[in-house]
């Protein structure tokens, strides 16, 4: 397994976590990838029984196709570039709604050799979208190209965790909120 943003290997798979949550949740998923290339993707349907919850993916390389493909506004990618986090976010939701999946998740950034519109090598844009709202990381990379795709898709995959996690909590602690309510009113 690759290092994440830090350097250091995560443990256990940060795929398989996902995979599992959504799978628990009744929920699907859809990847929207850029500068990964595929990497992403790859990772998600490597796990056991993702078939159950991933819809697909897509691969928008070229700028034109962020938009023709994955709904992103062509107005912000000509005032902006493609490395953006507003990008990174219309992606996500842009994938996630032309997949149909419950949650959409994206990458893009500059992974090198050389700096791409101004913006500099390793700067990396993840964004999961979902039920609970939409939430773009920032990403500074160091390292080769290939340290810099792998740790983006580690870091991806965290995002997204963090985001079922947080889905998970607030249906908790709803739930919770209407037995205390029907305790109060029985």
């Amino acid at each position: 397994m690759e290092s994440d943003a830090n350097g250091e290997r995560p443990a256990g798979s940060p795929a398989a976590g996902v995979v599992h949550s959504l799978s628990q949740r009744h929920e699907t998923l859809a990847t929207i990838e850029s500068l990964t290339g595929g990497l992403l993707s790859a990772s998600v349907v490597e796990i056991a029984g993702v078939s159950g919850i991933y819809r697909g993916g897509l691969v928008v390389y070229a700028t034109e196709l962020k938009s023709e493909l994955a709904d992103v506004p062509a107005e912000l990618l000509a005032q902006r570039g493609p490395v953006d986090p507003d990008v990174a976010v219309a992606l996500a939701e842009g994938g996630r709604r032309r997949c149909r999946a419950d949650w959409g998740l994206a990458t893009t950034g500059v992974a090198g050799p050389q700096p791409q519109d101004d913006k500099p090598v390793g700067l990396v844009y993840v964004a999961a979208a979902g039920p609970n709202g939409t939430a773009v990381r920032q990403l500074d990379l160091t390292g080769g190209r290939d340290h810099i795709r792998s740790a983006a898709v580690i870091e991806a995959l965290r995002l997204l965790a963090e985001r079922i996690h947080e889905a998970d909590a607030a249906e908790a602690e709803a739930e919770a909120e209407a037995a205390e309510a029907d305790a109060v009113a029985g």
